[in-house]
């Protein structure tokens, strides 16, 4: 049996000017960090005995007989890419929604998938080369509207600035103290909207205004947040945290309005609790229109904000993954 274990991710900072239609113009960067929950991909390889020649078993289930007749396009895609045409049965287990979630959970199944792979056929791969290929996978093969800092998080884990160049790429890990991590695992909270979205669909409004650069300003104040984050998370206290709440609260104050489709009603809503209640801050994570909301604050107000939402909204204590996508089990 071969296993991958990849984690999604949480977006701090920069989100929006990861996307080539903004950065081949002008700097962009972004700071987030994975988290302590995983898409897990298991294959094993069949004989020609097998009634099927290929067994997928995520939210469906198919038994087609050829790579072109996989429904799933990024495993279809994957292994077209790969010349790969050895009879499989893979399984994709996940403790969080497979799509939907903004926590760029598509993008690690893409990375994971793509380590699969290279397990599979005993080829190595640097983190930065698995970022690159599932970059090309979801942007040129799948043509999705993606941004390219989801991948990177899921190949490098732990918490990164990535800052993106119009041909190149800089990856500068956040150099946290102990105290700052210790504060850090102890006061993160996702909130579940309720709501399912893909973020392709969100986005293409925000895409199509980046393109004429009306956005450029807002999307500049949020890459210059990002230069602010690192500094304070890397100030070695753990106090820092009540301003990175601060600043998580400026970024999606400008973020939502870079597109009508990015809140609503019930994420203004859950939003208005969560500071209710003393948050430091919150934001949505990812593309908009639904998935998960994070919450930053210390463990009292988490405490306060899971029995105000009982019974309305799933709520979730995460920490810090350090170590990105994984081979876990390699027959």
């Amino acid at each position: 049996m071969f296993l991958t274990r990849t984690p999604v991710r949480v977006s701090l900072f920069g989100g929006g000017t990861d996307y080539p239609e903004y950065f081949q113009r002008r700097p962009g960067a972004v700071i987030g960090m994975t988290i302590n929950r995983y898409i897990n991909i298991a294959a094993i390889r069949l004989t020609n005995i097998q009634e099927y020649r290929y067994r997928l078993s995520y939210s469906k289930l198919e038994l087609p007989s050829r790579v072109e007749d996989i429904k799933h396009p990024v495993v279809r895609e994957v292994l077209k890419y790969f010349g790969y045409e050895k009879p499989l049965d893979i399984s994709v287990m996940s403790d969080l929604p497979g799509s939907g979630s903004g926590l760029g959970s598509s993008s690690a199944f893409t990375v994971g998938f793509l380590k699969l792979v290279h397990a599979l056929t005993d080829t190595p791969s640097t983190k930065i080369d698995l970022a690159r290929t599932a970059i090309m996978v979801e942007r040129e093969l799948l043509k999705e509207n993606v941004g390219v800092q989801d991948q990177l998080h899921a190949s490098f884990g732990g918490i990164n600035r990535f800052d993106f160049g119009a041909d190149s790429i800089q990856i500068t890990p956040i150099q946290l103290s102990a105290d700052t991590l210790i504060a850090l695992n102890q006061s993160m909270l996702l909130i579940h909207t309720g709501i399912v979205r893909r973020a392709t669909d969100v986005i293409e409004e925000q895409i199509e205004l980046t393109k004429t650069e009306k956005l450029d300003r807002d999307l500049h104040h949020l890459f210059e947040m990002v230069e602010a984050g690192t500094n304070c998370l890397q100030s070695g206290t753990s106090v820092c945290l009540r301003e990175v709440g601060s600043m998580l609260n400026e970024s999606w104050k400008i973020k939502r309005s870079l597109s009508g489709a990015i809140s609503n009603a019930r994420i203004d809503e859950l939003y208005a609790v969560l500071m209710e209640e003393g948050a430091y801050g919150a934001k949505l994570c990812g593309a908009g229109g639904g998935g998960f909301m994070l919450a930053l604050g210390d463990p009292s107000a988490l405490i306060r904000i899971q029995e105000r939402l009982k019974g309305k909204a799933e709520t979730l204590p995460i920490s810090l993954d350090t170590e990105g996508s994984r081979v876990l089990l390699h027959d």
